[in-house]
């Protein structure tokens, strides 16, 4: 069965890769679009960033820690 940390840690590196997937995806469709397409090559791994972050201060990480007398 697929776990909430199984799907977390699949989802980081596509999210990684999606923004230069994107970027080849649109640049090879059409000849001046790869100057348009440029700045999706650092979107993927901003947001692989912002899912890491996110589940370490909102997800179950951070309510076990909150849970936890120190």
């Amino acid at each position: 069965m697929l776990e909430r940390a199984d799907a977390i840690l699949a989802a980081i590196p596509l999210l990684a890769v999606s923004g230069l997937a994107l970027r080849s995806l649109i640049a090879v469709t059409g000849v001046g679009t790869g100057f348009l397409a440029a700045p999706l090559t650092a979107v993927g791994p901003l947001a692989a960033l912002v899912l890491v972050f996110r589940e370490l201060l909102v997800g179950p990480v951070a309510k076990q820690s909150e849970e936890e007398p120190p």
